[in-house]
């Protein structure tokens, strides 16, 4: 018999990894191995997760902020970064999602435009894991729509006082520190970032139960009510939606990459699967249906991965646009959820249970697919890139 493959041999994706890449790769692919793999569907079924110690432990592995540059950061490419996500996601999304979070977003926004005040408080402790942050955009009433925002901040005397809400923010009830995005006037224009102490008085945050997407994740509603903070609070080099919406590309870019490790992890165990599980006397591994499957799975997860390593490599150029972040959001969510969903017929029966990770990731994409910009606005976002004419309003 010929010698099996795996997706990615099929592809020979490693042919176009630089050593320092696959090592990256491979250390965060051994720490979901041995730390991740053994405990996820105990997690996910109870809908609890250690956060607070995996967030050291993710520390010390060097991949929270590890694409940014200095203040304990590791600096590494935004390549590098997006194979890490590859593997996190390939053992959970909400262990990726922590990490994007936290790196890509609480992290981000204070290293970009942040003060040298709030770099040095924050970020060394942030990445070694001993303070987690989180990003509160996102409100009750508007997600794809963040100028609509309703939290408000008003100056009072030398202060600054927030009041509002905000939803769906991964870390929220863990975190040490919150980057909150507020209206200071009537528009869209007059939106501001605060690094907002999660210790501060008014500052309250309450976790999102019965969900049965992302169980492995802390998901949280925040809730502002007169919190007070100096005018040191607020991020410096930024205003309006610029500020949320570049830290929202940055995140995106690793779902680029991550989806894929879901979906690859889904494919390999229908693979295993397959070759093991016998019906009518023969491996369903042999049956024409099966292999035809298997074979469009493994093009879509290839494909998928050849798009986000140009991504990356554009990234790592400087001549990345959102537009074509939204192109990997857009493909590999849409491809790896699709992937995941056939894997699963694969499995048949055994394809709902936790003794295997397939339904875990497809029902973790679901969240996936709607978060950091939902598959419609991308596709409009694509739109108005082809034709020139925006189709939000």
């Amino acid at each position: 018999m010929p010698a099996r493959q795996t997706p990615f041999e099929l592809y020979a994706i490693d042919s176009l990894l630089s050593e320092e890449e696959r090592e990256i790769r491979g250390t965060v692919a051994r720490f979901v191995s041995d730390r991740i793999r053994p405990q996820i569907a105990d997690w996910f079924e109870s809908g609890e997760l250690p956060a607070r110690e995996l967030a050291r432990e993710l520390g010390s592995l060097g991949v929270l902020g590890m694409h940014l540059e200095g203040y304990g950061c590791a600096g590494t490419s935004a390549t590098a970064y997006g194979l890490a996500c590859l593997e996190l996601e390939a053992g959970d999304s909400g262990i990726r999602s922590l990490v994007s979070v936290q790196g890509s977003l609480a992290m981000f926004a204070m290293h970009r435009f942040g003060s040298e005040e709030h770099k040095q408080q924050w970020l060394p402790r942030m990445a070694k894991g001993e303070a987690v942050g989180c990003f509160g955009l996102t409100e009750p009433d508007f997600g794809s729509n963040p100028a609509g925002m309703r939290t408000t901040a008003r100056r009072d005397g030398a202060d600054w006082v927030l009041d509002g809400t905000k939803m769906w923010i991964t870390n929220g009830s863990i975190a040490d520190v919150a980057v909150v995005w507020a209206r200071t006037g009537e528009d869209a224009k007059s939106i501001k970032g605060f690094v907002v102490p999660t210790d501060s008085p008014g500052f309250t945050a309450r976790d999102v139960k019965k969900k049965l997407s992302l169980r492995a994740s802390v998901t949280s509603e925040l809730v502002l009510e007169g919190v007070r903070l100096p005018n040191s609070a607020v991020l410096p080099e930024v205003s309006g939606l610029r500020g949320p919406l570049s830290c929202l590309n940055e995140a995106r870019f690793g779902i680029v990459f991550g989806a894929l490790g879901a979906a690859r992890d889904s494919l390999q165990t229908a693979i295993d699967y397959a070759v093991s599980r016998e019906q009518f006397d023969r491996p369903i591994a042999g049956f024409q249906l099966t292999q035809r499957k298997l074979a469009e799975m493994a093009v879509a997860l290839g494909n998928g991965t050849l798009l986000a390593l140009h991504l990356g490599r554009m990234k790592d150029a400087g001549t990345l646009r959102p537009e074509q972040v939204s192109i990997g959001k857009f493909n590999n969510v849409t491809g790896a959820l699709e992937i995941t969903r056939t894997a699963r017929s694969i499995l048949g029966g055994n394809g709902i249970t936790l003794e295997y990770p397939v339904i875990r990731h497809m029902n973790n994409l679901e969240s996936v697919f709607t978060y950091e910009g939902t598959h419609e606005i991308h596709t409009l976002a694509l739109g108005q890139a082809l034709t020139g004419v925006p189709a939000y309003r």
